[in-house]
């Protein structure tokens, strides 16, 4: 299928060919029948993309910040590979379609295949042919509204929300500044609920139109009429609210709401325009400034647009869904006319030239639609064939054969870290053929492949497992998906490289385990790729063989997690140990050259820092500092170990050293803000192993011992005593 979409580095767009989405429980796949080009939001992100480097740095400090945060946390060339691997992806562009349901997902029941829906989302409604869309971002369209007109959903809900966040009341008077396609919409919403409107905008033809479609006046921004307009429909007391929906640099829009809001008023921002706030105006008026979250309440909540957990309606009147059913019924009803907003009408295909003239300003539009196939004429997508692998029980555990060709890899999973830090290392291997990138979103899926040189690119992981040409399978999904991707795998008869953690419960794992039994398939390694990091490896090979008990600490400077990442979901993906704390123990494990027999934790109170004690056969004990308090200028990883009089010390993977009792030491480093942490001698070892049948680089034992003790943090937090490890070696 075809999708628009743009380069952010390059700022290069296209209609490109992607894989069909599948259509995912608790969601619906639809056909795009007409989408809507957002004129400011897009076209910002369209000439954002065209700058230079410096100035997109310009434009956005706050990714600048995060960038100068990865270099010391991870170093240069980590911090390099990610944010060009961010830059120099394919993006999508759009977030308000109407379409035609074809394919209903488990669980949905209040639309079936052929209904049409206004959808949302700027991750499920997109310029593309098809869209899987959740329960939550999609509404089915009244009877009587033409299928252009739901297209407008999504900056119809933008428009409704902001109304709502200015409380306006019958009788009132609002100044809407900015006559773009947010800003005529809330003239017309405003003017539905009988709040009289005058408008602002330096174009004369919006101003007009603005007129026409209810508001009472319209001016430039910097004329007196407005002014006077304000004055004459107040009684010179000022407006009572004041919504700003215009964009760009400039400070008059809140300047002029200062001006012309009344005393104790309020003033919502819906755009993006700057808001260098005047503090005598706004101090002594009171004045009461409110921002406008996207389409309301719901918004940026995973749970709500994700997941379809819906929001009571005693407590949240007006969601995102309930929103979008709400603009949608206005315009049945007659109360909203976005007919006079079309501009431009184009056919999907000609969307780059479409962009381009907005762009250049060729073509000056409020609204602009695209007009694909007609969607009750396209053929319906069938639902790709399952392929169920033969999987017959095997007494033991078969020898893998030695391969002749390259070894044939197939992602589960193109994300940045599987972008940043295993692919870059794979790509151009000798021996090696990348043969299939599957994801559950089609643009990742053809990113991957344009940038890796995949040979294929899909959504059906079914059709990938059943492939009899891959030899390996890698899942560097999210967490919660890892032990079933890698049992299916597994059953499928692939070798699985699987990103930590193995599991995230006891259950999991002994699933996992219960599979290699009964497939007679172990050909497993977990992404712990500390153990095989160059600078490590050779400082535990100068410490030399120990004799006696070790003592060995290790301390983690996580730092903390930006609000809304995944790994703060566990209720969905775990603790946030549970999720990279197999690293660590493993580590430790490794350095002592045993599996733990008992874990110990304990929690500051106030805090998620964590401090974990593991046992070990000989006496050994490792102490795992685990903080998020930290500041993010100290190193991520330092580690200590002594025994027999001697000390190696680790600092974050950039330097190593060994002290023995007579005075000597030896201390490795490598180039200043460089780090290897082992993922290419990790994924070398994997490879290897898969082609000549030998062992797989880290034994099965080992990966589930580190696994259970992971898991068993939490029920040694939870009991405040020693947690004894069953089955420990």
């Amino acid at each position: 299928m075809k999708q628009v979409v743009q380069n952010y580095k390059s700022g290069e767009l296209a209609l490109l060919d992607v894989p069909v989405p599948g259509c995912k429980p608790g969601g619906v796949l639809v056909r795009s029948a007409f989408s809507l080009i957002s004129t400011g939001t897009e076209l910002m992100k369209v000439s954002e993309a065209g700058m230079s480097m410096l100035g997109k740095a310009r434009s956005r400090p706050d990714q600048v910040a995060k960038v100068v945060q990865s270099v010391a946390a991870n170093g240069v060339p980590a911090t390099y590979r990610k944010v060009m691997g961010k830059l120099d992806s394919y993006t999508p562009l759009g977030y308000s379609l109407c379409g035609v349901v074809e394919q209903v997902g488990a669980g949905i029941d209040d639309v079936k295949v052929g209904d049409l829906v206004a959808c949302a989302g700027n991750e499920h409604a997109l310029h593309a042919e098809l869209n899987w869309v959740p329960k939550n971002l999609y509404v089915p369209v009244p009877d009587g509204v033409a299928p252009r007109h739901a297209a407008f959903g999504t900056v119809g809900s933008i428009a409704l929300q902001g109304v709502r966040q200015g409380e306006s009341r019958l009788g009132e008077a609002a100044l809407v500044i900015g006559l773009g396609l947010i800003g005529q919409l809330v003239v017309q919403l405003l003017n539905a609920s009988g709040v009289r409107v005058v408008g602002v905008d330096p174009d004369p033809a919006r101003c007009e139109l603005a007129e026409r479609l209810g508001a009472a006046a319209c001016g430039d921004p910097g004329s007196a009429s407005v002014e006077s307009a304000v004055a004459e429909l107040t009684g010179g007391m000022g407006v009572d609210q004041v919504y700003l929906a215009a964009g760009g640099s400039s400070n008059q829009p809140v300047e002029l709401a200062a001006r012309l809001c009344r005393d104790r008023g309020r003033v919502i921002d819906i755009g993006k325009c700057r808001l260098d706030l005047p503090w005598n105006a706004y101090y002594e008026k009171e004045l009461d400034v409110r921002f406008s979250r996207s389409y309301g309440p719901g918004r940026y909540d995973p749970e709500y647009e994700l997941q379809g957990r819906d929001y009571p309606i005693g407590y949240v009147r007006w969601t995102e869904r309930r929103n979008l059913a709400c603009f949608l019924d206005l315009v049945a009803r007659g109360r909203v006319d976005v007919e006079p907003l079309v501009s431009h009408v184009a056919g999907f295909e000609d969307a780059v030239e479409t962009y381009r003239r907005l762009e250049e300003g060729e073509l000056k539009a409020v609204a602009v639609l695209f007009r694909y196939a007609s969607a009750h004429e396209a053929p319906v997508v069938e639902a790709p064939e399952v392929t169920v692998p033969d999987v017959r029980r095997r007494p033991g555990r078969s020898a893998p054969s030695r391969r002749s060709g390259p070894v044939r890899l197939a992602f589960v999973g193109a994300g940045n870290y599987a972008s940043s830090m295993l692919l870059p290392h794979l790509t151009g291997r000798d021996g090696v053929e990348l043969s299939t990138v599957v994801t559950t979103t089609a643009l990742s899926a053809a990113n991957a492949r344009r940038k890796f040189g995949f040979g294929r690119a899909t959504t059906d992981l079914d059709g990938v497992l059943g492939d009899p040409a891959v030899d390996a399978v890698f899942v560097v999904t999210r967490h919660s998906s890892h032990a079933e991707l890698t049992r299916r795998a597994l059953l499928a008869g692939k070798a699985v490289f699987v990103e930590k953690p193995l599991a995230l419960t006891e259950e999991e794992l002994a699933g996992v385990l219960a599979t290699v039994e009964e497939s007679g398939n172990d050909r497993i390694q977990v992404g712990f790729n500390r153990r095989f990091a160059p600078l490590l490896r050779e400082a535990r090979e100068r410490f030399g063989v120990r004799t006696g008990p070790a003592s060995l600490r290790y301390l983690v400077n996580a730092g903390r997690l930006d609000h809304g990442s995944w790994y703060l979901r566990q209720d969905t993906e775990g603790s946030r140990f549970a999720g990279e704390g197999g690293h660590f123990v493993d580590t430790a494990s490794w350095l002592l050259d045993a599996d733990p027999v008992s874990v110990y934790a304990a929690a500051p109170a106030g805090n998620e820092d964590l401090q974990i004690v593991l046992g070990y056969p000989d006496g050994s004990t490792a102490t795992i500092s685990y903080v998020t308090s930290g500041p993010s200028t100290f190193p991520k990883e330092t580690l200590d170990l002594v025994a027999d009089g001697k000390v190696l010390r680790l600092d974050d993977f950039t330097r190593a050293a060994v002290y023995d009792g007579r005075r000597r030491q030896w201390v490795g480093s490598r180039l200043p803000k460089t780090r290897d942490k082992g993922q290419n001698a990790e994924l070398a070892a994997f490879v290897k192993a898969v082609r000549t049948g030998g062992p797989m680089p880290v034994p099965l034992e080992s990966l589930a011992a580190t696994t259970t003790a992971t898991l068993a943090v939490r029920t040694a937090l939870a009991s405040g005593v020693p947690v004894t490890l069953a089955g420990a070696r």
